[in-house]
């Protein structure tokens, strides 16, 4: 090695943020470890690098001892003496060893561990990167496709967008541009693994934070989402300032912005309310399109029993209960819902399909 290899090395400590030291520490450790596959198994063998110069000089370590037993780690009291007459027992003796081709060793080590560090020191920016971005939204290109497994080129990496983090219509090809929620962030032996979701609630959440300012001012706050990725989302937003309607600000002038984000999502339905403290006013809004009659509130079970006019129980409901199992989960509440007729025994003769329990919806982790 010499004087420009060293210079290069200063450059990569500079472009890259490798500590200097490490990478030295890192050169001379397998330059150790060549001399030993090389020359032999000895123990007692160090490496010193010039760090100016680059000069490389192997060291073997002798302990002095009255009697040798052993020539590969120790000398004798008399053969010290001839080195340097201020040596004892019980010292160490090191003298250069150096093989005459071992410079061409040095640098083809040299260099294999300089790339391995670079490497190594680029997955680690690149995880420390994008593992504070957990929970951002995120713009890529679609690079390949495996066993419905999307890889996602993303800049100086690329994000994993399995099939179970996509909504079932969602059907992408190479070089489409797509948006992604950073989920998770995982180191493996390959580097980091950026793992992406499309189902995710944060996605929508990201997603009304680009289209509406008065989300991203802080202005308007989204206080609860329920997804059922692919076919309906409920958000609750909230804003304490008088002048502004934070349902009007998240849909926008003729829906235009409500709109963007459910063509982003591929046409699911995106139901918006005004969140309140009163769980019985939330409850009112969260049941949307719902028309709601009364709210009864349990505050020990934190239940609720909800009455619909006759003519709106299935749109309470939803198709398959969706609507108010998506209710359900968006203010933190279990909801039994009845008719009318049901609760106040108008109708006698209503459809056993109907029984109380079908309607209670038990609240769901996010």
């Amino acid at each position: 090695m010499n004087s420009e290899f060293m210079s290069a090395i200063n450059d990569l400590v500079k472009e890259k943020g490798i500590p200097k030291e490490m990478l030295l520490d890192a050169i001379e450790s397998a330059l150790v470890s060549a001399y030993k596959k090389n020359y032999g198994t000895a123990s007692n063998v160090r490496v010193e690098m010039n760090e100016e110069s680059g000069e490389v000089d192997v060291l073997m370590q002798k302990n002095v001892v009255e009697e040798v037993q052993d020539d590969l780690t120790e000398i004798s009291l008399e053969e010290a003496l001839e080195i340097d007459p201020r040596y004892q027992i019980g010292d160490i003796v090191e003298y250069q060893v150096t093989p005459r081709n071992f410079g061409r060793i040095a640098a083809q080590t040299a260099k294999q561990v300089v790339v391995q560090r670079i490497r190594e020191a680029e997955r680690g920016m690149i995880f420390e990167n994008y593992v504070n971005r957990q929970g951002d939204l995120i713009t890529g290109v679609v690079q390949r496709i495996s066993n419905d497994t999307i890889f996602v080129n993303i800049g100086n990496t690329e994000g994993i967008l399995v099939a179970g983090e996509r909504a079932a219509g969602e059907r992408y090809k190479v070089n489409d541009r797509i948006k992604a929620y950073i989920m998770d962030v995982r180191k493996s032996t390959k580097g980091p693994q950026i793992f992406l979701s499309r189902t995710h609630p944060g996605f929508v959440e990201r997603l009304f934070e680009l289209e509406v300012p008065e989300i991203e001012d802080g202005i308007v706050e989204i206080k609860s989402i329920a997804r059922e990725a692919g076919s309906r989302t409920k958000i609750a937003v909230y804003t304490e300032d008088e002048d502004v309607d934070p349902v009007g600000a998240c849909v926008g002038t003729g829906g235009s912005r409500v709109r963007n984000i459910v063509d982003e999502l591929w046409g699911e339905k995106i139901d918006i309310t005004t969140w309140d403290e009163d769980p019985q006013v939330l409850i009112k809004n969260v049941l949307s399109p719902a028309k709601v009659e009364e709210v009864m509130i349990d505050e020990d079970e934190k239940a609720a029993t909800v009455v619909v006019p006759d003519y709106q129980l299935s749109l309470a409901i939803g198709k398959e209960g969706q609507n108010v199992r998506l209710a359900a989960r968006l203010c933190g509440w279990k909801i039994d819902i009845k008719s009318h007729s049901q609760y106040f025994g108008d109708d006698e003769d209503l459809d056993e399909d109907f029984e109380d329990d079908y309607y209670e919806e038990e609240v769901n982790e996010n």
